[in-house]
């Protein structure tokens, strides 16, 4: 018997603070999020701006937040996880952890200089290790197993949602707690900056003629996935239902995307498939959009792959102009506003960019958000080494 997966509580953290309300102050208002970058220092590199939050986290049980100080991945993660739990109405206990992360990289610059701890003991240094953060998550909440760390890139968020909702589908697990979580850290930053993927500019400019690049941002997200059987049956509300979901690999290049989508659009029509929903059913797609001159066609060109002769028609947007690019937490962040859109009939806006691209053609939502009673909605990521993942989300 194939199950119902329904989302019933989510924590979110962007740029622009924690929980649902500032994202729609942020993402729904079509603010930018990019300021100076002040966490580390920027002189060596070609950019200068990235989308990260600079508050203290919230006071959470068992979790020390000392004032002042900007709360690491570990930190953030406990939050999201309580607040998704405290919505949800349930403790999760024995629940599966399933988190796209690659770890917190903040002490890396320290370790590597001699600046800092040398031990593998040291906590900041343990948290570089992907797997400790499921672990951590699943000990201090009383959660249960597997628990497992994604850490294929940009899909890895969205591919620990899929494994999660097919863990509900098949009934091996009632509840899963799941998402993604990122920070901006300057090994990885300069990673990419050194790789010239960045914008020098204090903005990003998905499908637009003058786009010059991806900025990065901060982004963490949990999710509480139940079987919505069950979450009727304890007086749960459902939020929404994640009720498809695939992934693909397009085979083309370790780093560029297909040019024509190929691998993305395969992920989309699995996911299509698997929620029994027809292409002209999609209202809304929430795209990879990273800014990048070879993204921004790519994806274009899977989107009319999927849909055909009604791509024009369909609306699409770019949160990243907003939030940054959140890498691993990238999918989770962004099904959390896809399923705020569903719910709010709201569809969010790209930001930063008016210049039209002949190859880039499609209904582009530009700058203010705008109204769409939608029932379905598409969110797509792709990332390094040609994996694309996909999810179709449904309104409650």
């Amino acid at each position: 018997m194939a199950h119902d997966v329904a989302i019933t509580g989510f924590g979110v953290l962007t740029a622009f603070g924690f929980g649902e309300q500032a994202l729609l102050d942020g993402v729904f208002a079509g603010r930018p999020g990019f300021t100076p970058v002040t966490r580390f220092d920027p002189a060596p590199y070609r950019a200068g701006h990235a989308a990260t939050y600079e508050g203290e986290g919230p006071e959470i049980p068992g979790v020390p937040v000392k004032p002042g100080v900007t709360p690491g991945q570990a930190e953030v993660l406990l939050a999201c996880a309580a607040e998704a739990l405290r919505m949800a109405g349930t403790d999760g206990r024995g629940a599966p952890v399933l988190l796209g992360t690659n770890g917190d990289h903040s002490a890396a610059p320290d370790f590597w200089s001699g600046t800092g701890a040398r031990t593998a003991a040291d906590p900041r240094t343990l948290d570089s290790v992907p797997a400790r953060l499921p672990e951590l998550l699943g000990d201090e909440l009383g959660l249960g197993t597997p628990r497992t760390a994604y850490v294929n890139a940009c899909v890895a968020g969205t591919n620990a949602l899929a494994h999660g909702a097919t863990l509900i589908r098949r009934g091996i697990a009632d509840t899963v707690v799941c998402g993604g979580a990122y920070l901006v850290t300057e090994d990885v930053f300069a990673k990419f900056d050194s790789g010239r993927a960045l914008s020098r500019e204090d903005a990003v400019r998905p499908f637009d003629a003058n786009r010059q690049g991806l900025l990065h941002g901060d982004g963490v997200a949990v999710l509480v996935l139940e079987s919505a059987d069950r979450a009727r049956a304890r007086g749960g509300e459902v939020l929404g239902r994640i009720t498809g979901w695939g992934m693909a690999a397009d085979a083309h290049h370790v780093i560029q995307p297909h040019p024509k989508g190929d691998g993305l659009a395969r992920a989309a029509r699995t996911a299509l498939r698997r929620a029994g929903v027809r292409p002209d059913r999609i209202g809304y797609v929430n795209a990879h959009g990273t800014g990048t001159p070879l993204n921004d066609v790519a994806e274009t060109a899977a989107l009319h792959q999927i849909f055909g002769v009604d791509a024009p028609a369909v609306p699409v947007s770019s949160t990243k102009s907003s939030t940054g690019h959140m890498l691993e937490a990238t999918g989770a962040v962004e099904a959390v506003i896809t399923l705020i859109a569903l719910r709010e009939g709201l569809l969010p806006p790209t930001v930063g960019g008016l210049t039209p691209d002949p190859a880039c053609d499609l209904d582009y939502v530009r700058d203010t958000a705008r109204p769409a009673p939608i029932t379905h909605a598409l969110s797509l990521n792709a990332a390094f080494g040609g994996v694309d993942a996909a999810l179709v989300l449904e309104r409650a």
